[in-house]
């Protein structure tokens, strides 16, 4: 099947989209890259609360091909983030390439030629070869039910910006991941009360070992089994028992979930500044009844619970999600489409920035062999016996070793397309 003699359209100009960009500028691929926002950086440029930090450390939150700055600490802040790959951007000249203040509103796939039509907002179109969707995964907020009627100001994590909205007021948090414990520490420095809604037991991990980065304790080597024997032994002898700070014991296994990085809300607990609760049932005009039968009359309610992974600007079905899994083939394209490859659509339990270099490049010799193909790429995957992932959380260690066996092994998947007789013929 013929292309479309076009550009590439790259969406989004976050971590994973700058990432792309460069790859495919190095593989002499033409593209067009656009940005919602009239900045790069993507979440740490506008997604952000002033007073967030990494969860990672520097090291394994950084482009392998640049490294941040030695004067960086070891876990940089939103602003040393977005500095960061605003710098990425102008050290690579990325930004000639990028519209910004520029928004999809809808992709429409061509056939004969195939190709990719795409609508923005004000109504204009243009016509590209494929598309590379980056638009990341903090953006789709997931709210509860009762949200909507609580009767009191109900806001999402993405819209906490600064502790000023907390000051003096009775604070609800609802979620136990990392914007949950970093805006109820916030909220028990300067908010009247702090309480802390968990639905389910999570598990709590130090962000530092003997003043190393935790996630650096974990070496490459290792296989999940021992990671988690590792990291669960080490952290109830650093923090102790769960219960003992009236937290729920974690219901899955270390690693199954997404783990969270936060020692600071343990202060906060042991000095009666946080109380526990349990999940919310309902609220109404700002009492809120909890699972257990207890209640509490709040003024705010922060809820860090999450997002959906969405693509709104395809048609719907393009890529089916189970739960938060996209339904991707070799975790980038599906078999029906020729050119379409989401990217960052799983969560590697740690710091993505090693992973998103070699990914890159893999991505641009994919979309190279995908233009010898006379079958989208994707269905190359699938009957060559891959499945989508059975799970959004990636180990990135065994992701790194399967990428770098990937690219070597680029010449043995174009022979096997040969033999399955769906290489285009030369000329």
């Amino acid at each position: 099947m013929r292309d479309v003699d076009a550009p590439l359209l790259v969406l989004g100009a976050g971590p994973t989209g700058l990432a792309v960009a460069k790859a495919l500028g190095e593989r002499g691929l033409a593209y067009e890259q656009v940005e919602a926002t009239d900045e790069v950086g993507g979440n740490w440029s506008h997604g952000v609360y002033e007073t967030a930090h990494i969860i990672s450390s520097r090291r394994t939150t950084q482009y392998d091909d640049f490294p941040m700055p030695e004067s960086f600490p070891d876990f940089p802040s939103a602003a040393q983030m977005a500095a960061y790959f605003r710098d990425y951007a102008d050290t690579f000249g990325l930004r000639r390439h990028i519209r910004f203040n520029t928004k999809v509103t809808q992709l429409t796939p061509l056939t004969d030629p195939a190709g990719w039509e795409a609508t923005f907002e004000g109504g204009e179109r243009r016509i590209y070869r494929g598309v590379l969707v980056c638009n990341g995964h903090h953006w789709a907020k997931t709210l509860p039910a009762w949200a909507n009627d609580a009767g009191c100001e109900v806001l999402h994590s993405k819209d906490y910006k600064r502790p000023d909205q907390l000051r003096g007021r009775r604070v609800l948090v609802v979620g136990g991941g990392n914007s949950g414990c970093d805006i109820v520490s916030e909220a028990a420095r300067v908010g009247a009360s702090a309480s802390w809604s968990l639905r389910r037991g999570y598990w709590f991990m130090p962000k530092t070992l003997w003043g190393r980065p935790s996630v650096e304790f974990v070496s490459p080597w290792m296989p999940v089994f021992v990671q988690r024997w590792l990291m669960g032994l080490l952290t109830p002898l650093l923090l102790g028992r769960y219960e003992d700070y009236g937290l729920p014991k974690p219901d899955h296994r270390l690693f199954d979930a997404h783990p969270t990085v936060n020692t600071e809300v343990f202060h906060y607990l042991q000095h009666g500044k946080i109380t526990v609760r349990r999940d919310v049932s309902g609220v109404s005009q700002g009492l809120v009844t909890f699972t257990d039968g207890e209640r509490e009359a709040v003024d705010l309610i922060v809820c860090a619970t999450g997002y959906d992974l969405s693509f709104p600007f395809l048609p719907t079905g393009t890529v089916p999600v189970v739960g938060k899994v996209p339904q991707l083939y070799a975790s980038l394209t599906r078999p029906e489409h020729r050119h379409l490859y989401i990217v960052g659509g799983y969560q590697p339990r740690y710091g993505v920035g090693p992973l998103l270099r070699p990914l890159a490049v893999l991505l641009a010799e994919l979309v190279v062999l995908q233009d010898q193909l006379t079958v989208p790429l994707g269905e190359l995957f699938r009957r060559l016996g891959d499945t989508p992932p059975d799970t959004h959380l990636v180990n990135p260690h065994t992701a790194m070793r399967r990428m770098r066996w990937a690219l070597r092994a680029m010449p043995l998947l174009r022979w096997r397309a040969r033999r399955m007789g769906v290489m285009a013929q030369p000329g």
